[in-house]
Parts: C-alpha cells; sequence; structure tokens
C-alpha cells in the first residue's frame, strides 16, 4: 500500500478546513494539490473518502473511519518529532467544552514546578472522549463518563451547574434560578460532549424543545440570539464569556462530575500525580 504522509496532512487540513480551498491556505500549497493527494489517498485505500460538492466537502463513512487512523498517526509522528528534539516528555490532556474552568491555570503553574521535565499541552477537541479514542491526547477531562469501553475514568472533583441566557432574557435579572424556570424556555444541547441530557429533568417538565449544537462556540451563539438557554458546569461559565450571554447558577440542579479519562493499556505514567494534583485543587476549592 503506497500511503504518504503528505496524503493524510491533507485529509486532515480538508476536515478541519471545511474545503479544498481553505485546506490549501492552511497548508501552503495549491488546491489542485491538495485535491490530488485526496484523490491518491483514495485510490491507495481504495475507498471513497470525501463527498464532495461545489460548495463543501463531507466525509463518508468510510472516510469517518479513517480519520481516527490518520489523527492517531498523525499525533504519532509530531510525538516523535517533539521526543527526538528535546528530552523533555509532553503529556496531552484533551477537553470537548473547556478545561477545568477557575483550576485551569493552578493546575499548569503547579505542574510546571514540581514537573518541569514534563511539558504538559492542553488540547481542546470535541468529541465524546475529547480526543482519548482518537489517539490525539494521552488524558482527558470530561464531564460525562463516556461509553467507550476500553476507556476508564476517575472522579477528581465536581462543578455546579449554570444557566446560560441572553442578557435581555426575563431570567437575566435574577441572581439564581431553577430547573423548572430554565425548561419554560428551548435549551441548546450538545448531545455528543455536554455535560446537559434530558434526565436532568423529571419526564413530565423537561424542556419541550431541545436545539442541537455543534460546540461551545455553537452553544454561545445560539444563546446569544435569544433562541434558547444552555445549562453547562461552572467551568464554561468560567472560560467562556461572550458579550450578550450572562450566567446564573442554577440552585436545584444537581453538580457535574468532573472526571480524569484513560485509554486501558495505554495510560501514561504521568496519570496519578495528575489524578491527585485535580483531586487537591477541587477538593481545596482553590480560585484563581
Amino acid at each position: 500500500m503506497d500511503l504518504e504522509l503528505r496524503q493524510l496532512q491533507c485529509l486532515a487540513a480538508l476536515v478541519g478546513a471545511g474545503t479544498f480551498t481553505d485546506a490549501a491556505i492552511d497548508l501552503g500549497i495549491s488546491q489542485a494539490a491538495v485535491s490530488r493527494n485526496i484523490a491518491a489517498l483514495e485510490r491507495a485505500l481504495d475507498v471513497r473518502l470525501v463527498h464532495r460538492t461545489t460548495r463543501s466537502v463531507a466525509l463518508t463513512e468510510a472516510g469517518e473511519r479513517a480519520m481516527i487512523h490518520v489523527r492517531r498517526a498523525l499525533s504519532a509522528l509530531d510525538e516523535l518529532v517533539r521526543e527526538a528534539g528535546s528530552q523533555a516528555g509532553t503529556l496531552r490532556i484533551g477537553y470537548a467544552w473547556s478545561a477545568l474552568g477557575e483550576h485551569t491555570t493552578e493546575f499548569q503553574r503547579r505542574w510546571a514546578a514540581a514537573f518541569p521535565e514534563t511539558e504538559l499541552e492542553l488540547v481542546r477537541n470535541n468529541t465524546p472522549t475529547a480526543g482519548l479514542t482518537e489517539g490525539t491526547v494521552d488524558l482527558a477531562i470530561l464531564r460525562r463518563a463516556p461509553a467507550a469501553a476500553d476507556v476508564r475514568v476517575a472522579q477528581v472533583g465536581e462543578e455546579k451547574r449554570y444557566c446560560a441566557m441572553s442578557s435581555d432574557d426575563p431570567l437575566a435579572s435574577r441572581r439564581s434560578v431553577t430547573l423548572a424556570q430554565v425548561a419554560q424556555s428551548a435549551l441548546a444541547v450538545d448531545a455528543r460532549t455536554g455535560s446537559t441530557t434530558r434526565e436532568l429533568w423529571p419526564a413530565d417538565s423537561q424542556p419541550e424543545k431541545f436545539v442541537p449544537i455543534r460546540d461551545v462556540d455553537d452553544w454561545l451563539t445560539v444563546i446569544g440570539s435569544g433562541r434558547a438557554r444552555g445549562i453547562t458546569a461552572a467551568s464554561t461559565a468560567h472560560q467562556y464569556r461572550r458579550r450578550g450571554v450572562v450566567y446564573r447558577a442554577v440552585r436545584d440542579a444537581p453538580p457535574v462530575p468532573v472526571y480524569l479519562a484513560w485509554s486501558v493499556g495505554d495510560a501514561p505514567r504521568e496519570r496519578q500525580l495528575v489524578i491527585d494534583l485535580l483531586a487537591t485543587l477541587y477538593s481545596t476549592g482553590h480560585s484563581v
């Protein structure tokens, strides 16, 4: 099988950019070169990877499966380059929506002081395991236990729930709100990676409408427009401030658990160190 690195890079760039033109710009090559490399990769794998239209591209089912391995391969090559060029290792921790909220800076500071030989890299990746099963990170911060059978988790803390709403929402003048009050409006939900599900409400008092969104940026845009409200963990309220969006505590909602996750059989040696440090930060309620 005649696979080349540039073919994998072109597919990853195309998925990230969304168009051949933007992928070419990101890679610094011509659009025709991107198209040739994608076609060559499809021939080598003997499968169609991309649906092409005049305005956009989308992965086929085979392309979705292939991208999991492409990300892993590119991540492994990046790690090889980093390790070969430096004696220090890198620990990559993924997160889907927000990292550690108010604890993020302190976690980075304490890690750097205690383990200067291992660089810490926080990576945003909007997948159910925040890049863990895709092979792009070593550990992941999750706020919903994953369904993946090859992933294990340890709870390191919990966070209060907040309601995000437009600044002109009728509830915006309140200091806190209830789940029943929130349910009187449509709710923006990321079913893949968000911490909010229908089960947060009793069956007879769930919001009538759920607005599906793709990631935290999409979520903020929908909420800022007044189309829906959202419920999220305190870390999101701390990390993502946007004009026109306000956060109010949900006083009767259960807290959101915070997990550290790792792949079975591939846990980095620093796993327990991270668990201990995060558990300490959450238990002491450190604020920055």
